[in-house]
């Protein structure tokens, strides 16, 4: 994942954030905005992607006292993610620590 989840400081819960402070790289909010859902999208896939593969590795075709164990294991997997900052949070910090690479393909399109 190119997110290290781990190091990030993203808030697990929401907070208030300065419309000048997310709008100083475009001076435009609703560009701002656009580039943070999009990446915010690729987070989430990311990151689906990730705990399906962890998951996977849990799967199993019979029956048998391990699978208790292994259920342990694969809940406290998916309560790793479930403690983890949303997608968008992780975006949105990503956005106002200036990680995310944007470009204004109209203004190529102009010149």
């Amino acid at each position: 994942m190119n997110t290290n989840l781990k190091e990030s400081n993203a808030p697990t819960s929401t907070t208030t954030i300065n419309k000048n402070h997310v709008d100083a790289q475009t001076n435009n909010i609703y560009e701002a905005i656009s580039i943070v859902s999009k990446r915010s999208t690729q987070i989430n896939t990311e990151m689906k992607k990730e705990l399906i593969e962890k998951l996977e590795e849990f799967a199993t075709h019979n029956d048998s006292l391990d699978e208790v164990f292994e259920n342990k294991e694969q809940i406290e997997v998916s309560k790793f993610y479930e403690r983890l900052p949303k997608p968008h949070s992780l975006a949105m910090d990503e956005w106002l620590n200036e990680k995310i690479y944007f470009r204004k393909t109209d203004e190529e399109l102009d010149a």
